[in-house]
């Protein structure tokens, strides 16, 4: 429907509703000059039976629908447990300087006589450093994992390792707080902060998701408004986007979730919520230039980020040691290939398709070798080999199907912890 249409039809609404009100309102108004006529004519007065508002107590206003009950109790749920996460740095303290110039020095004493003679005649300024002053440069979301302090939240959110995290908690209680790990694949870090007895969050499963279901999303929305509450449904599942920003350059998200709940600047790292109050992904980047297209991390991707950091205080992330291209309909069709998914493991200008040492080369796999499926889990689209590796642990043997050529081969290969850097 054409915005025209929308519009035209608003007006009709309007002017019908105005028509029957205006009809309502006179005969109430009939019924109120008769009563005062009859008060008149027999001496008796008039009494309303409807109280005054001043005397009617103030009553909490009251969901009408299932719906509105479900999506107020998520939030009552959760939101204690939502944080907003204060970035502050050391920035330079920029002032005028004033400096002493003489235009004529250069030239012989006898004739700087005539110029003002021989002192500094003009001050000048410029711009120079006065030392550096603490400042806030940025703000993002987090929610609590652990009654003792561990939150999660988006990697860059607390990427600048330069820079001083405070977290604000919902009842206004300030703590400084510690980054302790950041994941080396996906936009997740975990922080801490030194408290006890916090209330949490409860953790959902993000697998069993649907399109259309609602989705509630809670965040520090630009950084100044605390706790700020959306609500739309799930628009989309398993999408691949790149997302950027400033300082932390391109990253590929991998298997999010797409929704239309509003996520602004600063809900980077708060919950994406189902009608239960549980978490079922990490609000993590917006489309610019569009409304309502918002992408979340599936809770289920970072459950065993946070298990890692519990146990060992870092992120632990499962490597393979392949550089690969994912293989669609129009890949195949341009590469002649005899399949259309999976991904071909071929090298690009970062290096190697098998990196040297890595388990891949310890299993035998080998340039332009197709990989088909992981321990029975087609590789296609929804399904990305990256994404699929991620869901298993460091030390699991996980058996790959590859076409090597005109044969099909099974290959077996023991995930390794990934190496800094890779």
């Amino acid at each position: 429907m054409s915005n025209k249409k929308i519009i035209s039809l608003a007006i009709i609404a309007a002017l019908g509703g105005g028509f029957v009100g205006s009809i309502a309102s006179s005969r109430t108004a009939n019924a109120d000059v008769l009563g005062s006529i009859w008060s008149f004519l027999t001496g008796k007065s008039s009494t309303s039976s409807v109280a005054s508002p001043a005397s009617q107590p103030v009553q909490a206003y009251q969901p009408t629908v299932d719906y509105e009950t479900q999506v107020v109790d998520a939030v009552k749920k959760a939101s204690p447990a939502v944080v907003s996460i204060v970035i502050a740095k050391d920035v330079p303290v920029i002032e005028q300087c004033s400096q002493s110039l003489n235009p004529f020095s250069n030239l012989p004493p006898e004739f700087q006589q005539f110029f003002g003679g021989s002192g500094d005649n003009f001050q000048i300024y410029t711009p120079c450093q006065k030392g550096t002053q603490k400042q806030k440069v940025g703000g993002g979301s987090g929610f609590i994992v652990s009654s003792d302090g561990l939150i999660v939240t988006n990697k860059h959110v607390v990427s600048d390792t330069a820079a001083d995290y405070t977290v604000l908690l919902n009842d206004g209680k300030k703590y400084t707080a510690t980054v302790l790990a950041r994941d080396p694949v996906q936009d997740v870090a975990v922080v801490e902060i030194r408290a006890a007895n916090l209330p949490t969050v409860t953790l959902g499963n993000s697998d069993g998701l649907q399109l259309g279901q609602t989705a509630i999303a809670i965040g520090n929305a630009l950084g100044e408004f605390r706790n700020t509450v959306s609500a739309g449904v799930v628009s989309g599942l398993s999408r691949t986007v790149t997302a950027s920003g400033a300082g932390f350059g391109s990253e590929t998200l991998q298997n999010v979730i797409q929704t239309d709940a509003a996520i602004n600047p600063g809900n980077s790292g708060g919950p994406l919520l189902n009608l239960k109050g549980e978490v079922i992904g990490i609000n993590t980047a917006i489309v610019s230039g569009a409304q309502s297209i918002g992408f979340a991390i599936p809770i289920n991707q970072v459950k065993k980020d946070i298990e890692s950091v519990k146990q060992s205080g870092t992120i632990k992330t499962p490597y393979v040691g392949v550089r690969y291209l994912a293989i669609t309909p129009d890949v195949a069709q341009q590469q002649n290939l005899s399949v259309g998914r999976g991904a071909l493991l071929r090298g690009d200008n970062a290096g190697p398709a098998i990196v040297p040492g890595s388990p891949a080369a310890k299993a035998g796999l080998q340039a332009e070798d197709i990989v088909l499926s992981v321990n029975g889990t087609n590789v296609d689209e929804n399904n990305p080999l990256l994404s699929l590796i991620g869901k298993y642990s460091v030390g699991d043997t996980v058996t790959l199907q590859v076409e090597r050529g005109s044969k099909t081969i099974t290959v077996n290969v023991t995930l390794e912890e990934r190496p800094t850097g890779q």
